[in-house]
């Protein structure tokens, strides 16, 4: 199938051919057969695309200091990878699709494949899309008007906010899709509605729609236009639905208000307010986010709950229906938006049409309607024999850590790069052809069962390792797990009795505690084994604070940071130590604000069996300019130190040197490099299976204990 990317480098718009999404339980499937392309919010991307270097960190303020401080604590060249590994990235574009369902996960009933549905899909052929992200389009909407429903629900999401009532004047400040949406929309409300725009031809669309005008830039103050409007009293309501770096439409949306006004922002502007503009006025503001009630709410998007009509008349799906009627009944016409068209193999020239067109306002994407789009899981990449003498690799997942650390880790040790497997399809085929993959596929099956592949990396949401190592190891694959390995009992268990009814011939498991690979570990594991007696570590992580709705903090898909993170730590530990851990305590720092959700500053304390006691100390409410990590080790009466895997100083331990490195190495080529001996060899795997099953019984003893498992 097609799909339309955008390299955020260079700006170039690219269609690729991609493998078609699998939906999961709670989503469809959708053959498009229109797309909008968002005249605002693509636009900017487009730009910011085409923008250089230096551009795009003028934008982007947050970003730079970012950079900046882990230049200090991780080096430069590090953060150069990791900022080019960014821009990397294609970004899918699109968010307003019209189309028939194919497919339907299996907990979704309320859609029937041959039906005609709109969603946020991105402009491809193929979309997955979750239930609650869907409406049905009513006999007689034309998909190319469909099309243009969830910009449509953007627009209405802030009039419900604004809260217009029959006979209130309303200012609609920037006339593109959504604002002529909004001038449409209100009229239907009964409110006078007052339009302000520079361009002519979208002036002349809302007078066509009913609004009065006001032309910026014909020398003329909307302010006292709007008051004239109104005899003075101010208009009731704004919409700003304009895109620009000013703020001057929302300080003039305060002057032109009434007193106790309401203001509702749909667009992107600047935020530089007077203080006095609101208070003398007491105007209410408010930013609409999005298409309405459920936006960035997980249960409500990905896992298909969704909210009581009773309590929430308007979720982001009913908004959804309400346009879709008022297309049907006329309320809202969009065909006179409607100014280009584009197959979608020619989407370049669409986005040239986005950013030179003056007069290009809905520009929608065409797909072939002769039946729907091809549904292969798996399309070739590159072609070449594969190299007998190198272990064969499958990827299950690619992620920003996957494409940017791990993989090209994995190439540099020598493996042959087979398959990489996405549960989505936007970043599949950039990513196989950047790091060298001969196919990308959406579906396991693909990996799991060419002939070909000898090792399994699994790089995926922590929630799904132990399933997709169980499904490796039985198809009689060695297996990777970036850590955690487990995020359950249940989990864990499961995995145990698989390798126990393999036995002997059981392929390999590893587990990603790279850690133990770094040369600076290496060297402090060397410099121990000369000496006797138990040591004590003290090993300090400031980790940085994670939003709470990341899935890494959901208990049921990241785990927690404990589950997720901390098994490194305890690993490591474990491999210095060289000993097995005989108790281990954990303790959390409480904080209200965090209930239900899985503590992220704690503490462990391990003893082990051979008297050595080590001591993490885990902190997510620290500075981004500190540095992340720092081992100290005592022993016989001296210390060794590791700082963020870059400088290592030995104190009172004669025969060991400082040494400082230009970037980190957190032994991840080393780990590769490890596993391939072990599987070209046929001997053990790097790291023993006792301790990395001993790992994830002490991480989930340890997450017991602070109330994450």
């Amino acid at each position: 199938m097609k799909q339309v990317l955008q390299d955020l480098k260079t700006g170039a718009t690219l269609v690729v051919d991609a493998p078609a999404p699998v939906p999961g339980p709670n989503e469809v499937l959708i053959a498009t057969r229109a797309s909008l392309l968002s005249a605002g919010t693509e636009r900017m991307l487009l730009e910011f695309g085409r923008s250089g270097l230096i551009d795009k960190a003028r934008q982007q303020p947050d970003k730079v200091r970012q950079v900046l401080d882990k230049i200090r604590t991780d080096g430069l060249f590090e953060t150069l990878g990791a900022v080019r590994a960014k821009l990397d990235q294609p970004l899918p574009m699109g968010y307003c699709n019209a189309g028939v369902v194919v497919a339907r996960g299996t907990a979704v009933t309320e859609f029937e494949v041959g039906q005609r549905v709109v969603s946020n899909g991105p402009h491809a052929e193929l979309v997955r899309v979750s239930r609650n992200l869907c409406a049905r389009i009513p006999d007689g909407v034309p998909d190319d008007e469909a099309s243009f429903t969830v910009l449509g629900a953007i627009a209405l999401q802030g009039l419900r906010l604004a809260a217009p009532t029959l006979g209130e004047t309303f200012v609609v400040s920037g006339l593109g899709l959504i604002g002529l949406t909004a001038v449409q929309l209100l009229r239907a409300n009964g409110c006078r509605v007052v339009g302000l725009d520079f361009d002519p031809a979208r002036l002349e669309l809302a007078r066509r729609f009913g609004a009065r005008t006001v032309a910026l830039g014909d020398g003329v103050d909307p302010v006292q236009e709007v008051l004239r409007a109104t005899d003075g009293r101010g208009a009731d309501g704004v919409l700003v639905a304009a895109s620009t770096a000013s703020s001057d439409p929302v300080r003039q949306a305060a002057q032109m208000s009434r007193k106790r006004g309401r203001i509702v922002l749909l667009g992107v502007t600047g935020l530089e307010l007077s203080r006095a503009d609101f208070y003398e006025k007491e105007l209410t503001f408010q930013v609409s986010c999005s298409y309405g009630p459920g936006r960035y709410d997980p249960a409500y998007e990905e896992r298909g709950q969704d909210y009581p009509l009773g309590f929430v008349r308007w979720t982001q799906q009913r908004n959804f229906a309400a346009v879709l009627d008022a297309i049907a009944e006329r309320r809202l016409d969009v065909r006179p938006m409607l100014t280009h068209r584009f197959p979608i193999a020619d989407a370049g020239a669409a986005y040239d049409a986005l950013a030179s067109d003056r007069n290009a306002l809905g520009i929608v994407l065409e797909y072939p309607a002769s039946g729907p789009a091809p549904q292969e899981r798996s399309v070739a990449v590159a072609s070449r024999p594969i190299d007998p003498a190198q272990p064969v690799l499958a990827a299950i997942g690619g992620g920003n850590y996957a494409s940017r650390v791990l993989l090209p880790a994995f190439q540099a040790a020598g493996f042959d790069l087979h398959t990489l497997v996405t549960t989505g399809s936007a970043q599949t085929v950039p990513t196989a052809g950047k790091l060298g993959f001969r196919r990308a596929a959406t579906d396991v099956a693909e990996a799991l069962g060419e002939s070909a592949v000898s090792l399994i990396a699994i790089a995926t949401r922590h929630d799904t390792h132990a399933d997709l190592a169980i499904a490796a190891l039985r198809s009689g694959k060695h297996v990777f797990v970036e850590k955690p390995l487990v995020t359950t009992r249940e989990q864990l268990a499961a995995l145990e009795r698989t390798l126990a009814e393999l036995g002997p011939a059981a392929p390999s498991l590893t587990v990603g505690f790279n850690r133990r690979f770094a040369p600076h570990v290496q060297r402090a594991r060397t410099l121990l084994a000369r000496r006797s007696g138990p040591r004590a570590f003290v090993y300090t992580v400031n980790a940085g604070a994670i939003p709470a709705e990341h899935w890494t903090q959901d208990p049921r898909k990241g785990g927690g940071r404990l589950v997720g993170e901390g098994c490194h730590f305890i690993d490591l530990l474990r491999f210095l130590a060289d000993a097995p851990i005989a108790r281990a305590q954990a303790l959390a720092l409480e904080e209200p604000a965090r209930r239900g959700v899985p503590p992220d500053t704690f503490g462990i304390q391990l003893a082990f069996a051979d008297g050595s006691l080590g001591t993490i100390q885990y902190f997510a409410n620290g500075a981004r300019s500190f540095p992340k990590e720092r081992l100290e080790i005592f022993a016989g009466g001296g210390v060794l130190r590791i700082d963020n895997f870059r400088r290592f100083e030995a104190f009172a331990w004669p025969g060991a040197s400082n040494d400082r490195l230009w970037s980190q190495d957190k032994g991840q080529s080393q780990m590769a490099a490890a596993l391939r001996d072990a599987i070209v060899a046929g001997g053990a795997p790097p790291i023993p299976l006792d301790q990395i099953l001993e790992v994830a019984r002490v991480t989930l003893d340890c997450a017991e204990q602070v109330g994450t498992a």
